[in-house]
């Protein structure tokens, strides 16, 4: 193991969060030192410093192995939690050392899941560093470190080949320094077209740029306690719900939609079927609320089956009414949706689209097998064929979650947590949603799980945000190492 080289490089991912607790540090002083620059400013000398100390010893950096890219993908970001709680434990208040913990875990993971009962209360700089968390997370931390590797690196090309799913890089086509860089261009497009948008549609500027943080991440943090219904504007809801969508269509296609000014990119099997799911599922739920969910209107049914759907979906998690007391129908739906999510190459969490649409057609193709034996079948998507392999990657990348999504639901049960919280709150958290349903709905919060709880649901998150394998192995080569 390449010790001087992996931890270079993670102190790299750690820079990153010493810049923006410095951009967290700016915003204190223009709202007047409020109470978070000490915090800030302790967290920011600190993670400075440990993220320069590798620069100290190490003058010429080695070419790193693929284990070796491995374990500085899953170092990095655990690092990241640890020190992006600093801010939060220093703070105080609702933050206890598991709470901060949690906060942290679910703001660089773009989870979106909070402890807090009352997020109006922090100061200004807290707010925007807790935000920032989803910002570097939704950008990744490895995209990042990709920033700042020489182009001719072997490493660019392995971290590229981790930090992407297999799907999402065979979507863009382009070598791995372009992927990087279209990332990067529609991540701070979204960004910035979101803060336009909720600025012109009533939002202040400050809450503007941090809604649209979590837009871009698909994250869900938000600067108050009602999240976009605190609002109380139909066109704020819309705008939410336009780019929460748009967010979740593979960041390669938005691009080539932009590159060529033509919605033809979008006219794919993936994308119809995303929003299909979509439609469907907002018209199961508007029936659901009508039937049984005291509804009198099927705009305002529509509207908010709308809203919730693509929130769960795209795994941003923003609330514009309070879900906890929807009828059976609606939240069964909301948690299919949690699973599914949305598109690879993207910054959503859960399954993805395209893994599930690639199991259904695969399913379809050994039914007509069965029936016809002598037959030649291939998966495919539009156009375009499926390898084998890739069949097979999808359908064991699957199983593996839903294997790991049952033990963590029987883990959580086993210390006490309520059925309905378990289900719904590994569900959440794995497919880095954020809210459940129920007790955890759009207007509540985990601030009364219990803290066995909370640490499963925070590995969940890290498991889900890192698409799983990349933890696995790491964890295979310490135990390996130890046999």
């Amino acid at each position: 193991m390449n010790v001087k080289a992996i931890s270079v490089n993670i102190g790299r991912a750690l820079l990153v969060s010493a810049l923006f607790m410095a951009l967290s540090l700016v915003v204190s002083l223009i709202y007047g030192r409020d109470a978070g620059f000490g915090p800030l400013l302790i967290s920011f000398i600190i993670t400075l410093l440990v993220g320069l100390f590798p620069f100290i010893f190490v003058r010429n950096i080695p070419t790193l192995s693929m284990k070796d890219g491995f374990i500085t993908i899953v170092v990095a970001w655990i690092l990241s939690f640890i020190f992006g709680m600093l801010p939060f434990v220093l703070y105080g208040g609702e933050f206890t050392l598991v709470n901060a913990w949690f906060e942290s875990v679910s703001g660089y993971t773009t989870t979106g899941s909070t402890i807090l009962n009352d997020i109006e209360a922090l100061p200004k700089s807290i707010l925007f560093w807790r935000s920032s968390t989803h910002f570097i997370g939704g950008l990744g931390v490895v995209v990042f470190l990709l920033l700042v590797i020489p182009e001719a690196s072997p490493y660019r090309l392995k971290l590229t080949n981790m930090e992407l799913s297999a799907l999402s890089k065979d979507g863009y086509r382009y070598k791995s320094s372009k992927v990087i860089w279209i990332i990067i261009m529609v991540y701070l497009g979204l960004t910035v077209t979101s803060t336009l948008a909720f600025w012109v549609a009533g939002m202040s500027f400050f809450d503007a740029i941090n809604h649209s943080f979590s837009i871009a991440a698909t994250g869900g943090f938000s600067t108050k306690n009602l999240s976009i219904a605190s609002f109380d504007s139909r066109l704020i809801d819309v705008v939410a719900l336009i780019f929460m969508a748009v967010a979740a269509i593979h960041f390669g296609l938005l691009y080539a939609v932009f590159a060529t000014r033509s919605l033809k990119p979008l006219n794919n099997t993936v994308v119809k079927y995303y929003f299909s799911t979509i439609i469907l599922t907002t018209i199961l739920i508007s029936f659901s609320l009508i039937r049984d969910g005291n509804y009198d209107s099927w705009g305002r049914a529509f509207l908010d089956a709308s809203f919730n759907v693509v929130s769960y979906m795209s795994t941003t998690g923003f609330a514009n009414c309070d879900n906890s007391k929807w009828p059976w129908l609606a939240a069964v739906v909301l948690v299919f949706v949690s699973i599914h999510c949305g598109c690879s190459g993207s910054t959503t969490g859960g399954i993805k689209i395209d893994r599930l649409l690639i199991s259904f057609k695969a399913i379809s193709n050994d039914i007509k097998k069965r029936l016809h034996p002598s037959s030649v079948t291939q998966v495919k998507l539009g156009p375009h064929s499926v390898p084998d392999s890739a069949v097979a990657s999808v359908t064991m990348y699957i199983v593996v979650y839903m294997l790991l999504t049952l033990f963590s639901i029987v883990l959580v049960m086993m210390f006490g947590t309520d059925p309905a919280e378990a289900v719904s709150g590994v569900i959440a958290s794995i497919g880095s949603v954020g809210p459940g349903i129920g007790e955890i709905g759009s207007f509540d919060n985990y601030s009364e799980s219990l803290v066995s709880a909370k640490l499963i649901y925070s590995f969940d998150m890290f498991l889900g945000r890192l698409e799983i394998y990349p933890v696995l192995i790491v964890f295979s080569m310490i135990f390996r190492r130890g046999q």
